[in-house]
C-alpha cells in the first residue's frame, strides 16, 4: 500500500480519534492480541482479557470515563479508523513518580494489511503531543529488542535507549543436581544487608521503578521488619552465596503475585558461578509452591550463569525515553 502524507500536527489526520473507553476496548484488545499474538506471554493474555471484560463491564466503564489520566490502566490513548474499522492503536499510561508525572506509551499496533503506512508513527507522534500538551515531557515507552523496525521508528521520534532487561523463566525441581563448587549456599545474614541494597538498587535502577515498584525494605533485616512481614502475611525468603568470608551474590524471593518475584544481586567480581548456584537453589527450594519461576535482570555478562541454572529468556524489553 502507498504511504501516508502526514500533515505537520498529526492529530489532525482524519483517522485518528481518541481512545473512547466506552465503545473501543473489546476492537483494541482484538488488535493487540492479533499483533502480538506470537509474542506475548501470560501477563499479556491476561491483560487482553481484561479489557474485553472491562468493555463489558458498565460500571467500570462510568468510572473510566473519569479516571481516565489517574490509573495506571490503558484508559486513555488514540486509534486509526478506516471505514469504521480500528486498525492501529497507541495507549498512554500515567504514572507518578517521586510526585513527579510521567507517561508511558504502549500498544502501538498496526494491523497487518495497514502497516507501512506511517500508522505506527503518526499515532505515536500523537500520543507524545498529548503528553506536552499537559505538560508532561518525561514519555517512555518498552520495545523488544529483536523489533529492530519499531526500535528504529521510536529512533527516529527522539527516543534514546535507557535499559535493557530480559524476562527469564524456569521449572521447579525439588531433585535438580546442583552445580559442584567451593561456594557455599546459606540464609542472607544481617551484615549483608548493606551491600546487598547496593547490588540491588544497581541492578534495579530508580530511573524506571515507576513501572515495576520495586521495593526493597521488605528485604531489611530486624525485627520490626519480620513483624511487618508476619502482619501482612507475606513470606520472604532469602539465600546468600559466600565463599569463605566473601558474600559473592544474593537472591531474594518477594511473591509479589507479578512475574518476577526473584530478585538477584551480585557485584562486577564475584564468581558467576554464585549467581548460578542461588538459582538452581530457588528452583530446589520453590518446588513446592509454584511449577515455574521468574526473574528479570539487565542485559549483562551474567546472561550465561542464569542460562546456566535451567533459566532460559522469555523476551528483552529496550526501555527509551524520549
Amino acid at each position: 500500500m502507498a504511504s501516508i502524507t502526514l500533515p505537520a500536527r498529526a492529530e489532525h489526520h482524519p483517522n485518528i480519534r481518541p481512545l473512547s473507553v466506552l465503545r473501543d476496548l473489546p476492537s483494541v484488545a482484538d488488535l493487540i492480541e492479533q499483533c502480538f499474538a506470537t509474542t506475548m506471554d501470560g501477563d499479556g493474555k491476561r491483560y487482553v482479557q481484561d479489557m474485553r471484560r472491562a468493555g463489558s463491564d458498565n460500571s467500570f466503564l462510568q468510572w473510566a470515563k473519569r479516571a481516565a489520566d489517574s490509573t495506571s490502566l490503558p484508559l486513555t490513548g488514540y486509534v486509526w479508523e478506516e471505514n469504521q474499522r480500528i486498525v492501529g492503536n497507541v495507549s498512554l499510561i500515567p504514572f507518578k513518580h517521586d510526585k513527579h508525572r510521567l507517561y508511558l506509551i504502549a500498544n502501538v499496533a498496526t494491523h497487518p494489511d495497514y502497516r507501512r503506512r506511517g500508522i505506527a508513527r503518526a499515532l505515536t507522534q500523537r500520543a507524545m503531543q498529548h503528553s506536552r500538551e499537559r505538560k508532561i515531557d518525561d514519555i517512555w515507552l518498552n520495545v523488544r529488542a529483536d523489533n529492530p523496525g519499531a526500535i528504529q521508528l521510536y529512533e527516529n521520534l527522539g527516543f534514546t535507549e535507557r535499559a535493557r532487561r530480559t524476562n527469564w523463566q524456569a521449572m521447579t525441581d525439588s531433585r535438580l543436581e546442583m552445580m559442584k563448587t567451593d561456594i557455599a549456599v546459606t540464609s542472607r545474614n544481617p551484615r549483608f544487608w548493606a551491600t546487598q541494597l547496593e547490588w540491588l538498587t544497581r541492578l534495579h535502577p530508580p530511573e524506571i521503578a515507576w513501572h515495576s515498584k520495586w521495593n526493597f525494605s521488605t528485604l531489611k533485616p530486624g525485627f520490626l521488619n519480620w513483624l511487618y512481614l508476619l502482619f501482612i502475611d507475606l513470606s520472604v525468603r532469602q539465600w546468600a552465596a559466600v565463599r569463605g568470608d566473601t558474600l559473592h551474590a544474593t537472591l531474594s524471593w518477594i511473591p509479589t503475585g507479578r512475574g518476577e518475584a526473584l530478585f538477584a544481586g551480585i557485584n562486577h567480581g564475584s564468581s558467576p558461578e554464585a549467581l548460578t548456584l542461588l538459582l538452581q537453589q530457588a528452583r530446589r527450594e520453590l518446588h513446592s509452591n509454584y511449577t515455574t519461576i521468574n526473574l528479570e535482570f539487565p542485559v549483562s555478562p551474567w546472561d550465561e550463569a542464569i542460562q546456566a541454572a535451567g533459566f532460559k529468556p522469555l523476551r528483552t524489553l529496550i526501555w527509551m525515553k524520549a
